[in-house]
């Protein structure tokens, strides 16, 4: 196989991959979509190194910007579930911490009724 059909393989593969990610997003899979983007990290390296050897005919390179624009419209569809995710674990973290703020809050007041209750025992 050539360099350039190497390339333009490499490329398709990345398409393949945003789609699969796209999918596991879809489906709240996000340990998978975090494996899925790692091997795409690996792939997208080969690819740099390849494409710094080998030039591109115009016909070559217009192909290469219809899959880069294929793989960034599925990106930013990832990247809006990565969001409503994002937003979605900040909401949890937020809810926990008032939460830990309440209890410590209970804890404190309780320690303080009862330190009221045996001074009150006391002067009796």
């Amino acid at each position: 196989m050539s360099e350039t059909a190497q390339i333009f393989e490499s490329y398709e593969q990345l398409l393949r991959q945003s789609k699969c990610m796209l999918e596991l997003a879809r489906s709240h899979d996000w340990a998978g979509l975090v494996q899925e983007r790692s091997r795409g990290l690996v792939d997208i390296e080969r690819l740099r190194q390849l494409e710094a050897k080998v030039p591109l005919g115009s016909e070559e390179q217009q192909r290469k910007v219809e899959l880069l624009e294929q793989i960034l419209e599925l990106d930013v569809e990832i990247r809006a579930h990565l969001v409503a995710r994002q937003n979605e674990l900040g909401s949890l973290i937020m809810t926990s911490q008032r939460q830990r703020q309440l209890n410590r809050a209970y804890r404190s007041g309780t320690v303080t009724l009862q330190a009221a209750k045996r001074f009150d025992k006391g002067s009796l």
